[in-house]
């Protein structure tokens, strides 16, 4: 029996955890895999010890809110590892939780392979010190992560995106001329503390422009966001909309435009070939503190991963109704801008890797299995 211990604190990480699972069972069919995870995860055979949206904020102030439950949840986990002694741990993403876990987990003699590395190239770059101690093995998505570790000692992998294999290249509906009124997606996050410091700024504008030019909106839903959520934030709003959680990628092909959160989903819209305006808000201290800690020129992962601004930006003030209606009605009434910018985003699968990213994370990961059987 090999017994991994797994932990993902947000939805990106349980979904390309669960991908990671997948390939991994067909290399080591004996896997015994427990920790924290979400629905994709569990229906890999995951036994979670609580669920990843436990812990899923962005910001450091609202991270605070979650530091009770983190520490329980911590707690619990270092005790299933005590009982169950795993011959090594995933850790995915979610910096703040995982890189304390790691560090109990080496005291204990617990290999650490750390999946989805912490943007300590964007801010807190003296983070990699704390890796190089605590984590044995770092499986980076990005080229350019690789080259940071390796400067710094670190034994790391470039595997390459997940989202290439994930996001097929689908059809997209400026292809078929304007002869359809305009259909604009919202996509206001995966983590309940995005969706709420971004939806209502999104229905606000899109009233006002539905008001003026009868446009049609798609929200799509996060599915690891429970419905009830949407139907608290929707219920004020005047807003006419259709509400997706199933075939989200293909709803999304059949938009002119996104209203998107500024993390890996403005990477699946880029994929999809939708033109976006990226949007980000965080609590004012988060944004303060940021100003200072922040070491990268765009907010959005899709415009740092092309190297430029492909997408605007609206970041934290400007996230407001007025400001996203003047600048989705300009983007609206210039079919140019929307075909170039979805020219411009058409480097970006390249810019992910080659396909096969979580087979080859998870031929890492046996690896450090097998070393440690």
């Amino acid at each position: 029996m090999s017994r991994l211990l797994v932990v993902a604190g947000e939805a990106s990480g349980d979904q390309h955890g669960a991908r990671l699972l997948a390939e991994l069972r067909v290399l080591v069919p004996d896997l015994e895999c427990f920790g924290l995870g979400g629905d994709e995860m569990a229906r890999q055979g995951l036994e979670s010890a609580a669920h990843s949206r436990d812990i899923a904020v962005v910001g450091f102030s609202e991270a605070f809110k979650v530091i009770p439950r983190a520490r329980r949840i911590l707690r619990a986990l270092l005790e299933e590892c005590e009982r169950r002694r795993p011959a090594a741990a995933l850790l995915i993403d979610s910096p703040g939780f995982n890189l304390h876990l790691a560090r109990r987990l080496r005291s204990r003699g617990i290999p650490v392979v750390y999946y989805v590395s912490p943007q300590i190239w964007a801010w807190r770059r003296g983070r990699v010190h704390a890796i190089a101690r605590r984590v044995q093995r770092m499986l980076v998505l990005f080229a350019f992560e690789a080259e940071l570790y390796r400067r710094h000692g670190v034994p790391v992998s470039h595997v390459g995106h997940p989202l290439v294999d994930e996001v097929p290249a689908l059809d997209h509906v400026l292809d078929d001329g304007t002869a359809r009124r305009p259909r604009v997606a919202l996509l206001p996050g995966s983590r309940e503390s995005e969706v709420r410091a971004l939806l209502g700024a999104m229905l606000g504008a899109l009233e006002r422009v539905q008001h003026a030019r009868g446009v049609e909106v798609i929200l799509i839903e996060a599915p690891t966001l429970p419905p009830g959520l949407f139907d608290e934030l929707l219920a004020d709003s005047e807003l006419r909309l259709e509400r997706v959680r199933e075939r989200r990628l293909q709803a999304l092909a059949g938009c002119h435009l996104a209203l998107c959160a500024s993390g890996t989903a403005t990477l699946e819209v880029g994929l999809v070939g939708t033109p976006m305006i990226v949007l980000y808000r965080v609590s004012r201290f988060t944004s303060l503190l940021g100003r200072v800690l922040l070491r990268v020129p765009f907010i959005g992962l899709v415009n740092l991963v092309l190297g430029r601004e492909v997408a605007p930006e609206l970041v934290q003030g400007d996230v407001c109704p007025e400001r996203i209606g003047a600048l989705v009605e300009r983007l609206l009434d210039d079919r140019a801008a929307l075909l170039e910018m979805r020219r411009s985003l058409a480097p970006l699968r390249a810019r992910l890797g080659e396909p096969g990213a979580s087979r080859r994370a998870a031929e890492e990961v046996a690896r450090v299995l097998a070393g440690a059987a």
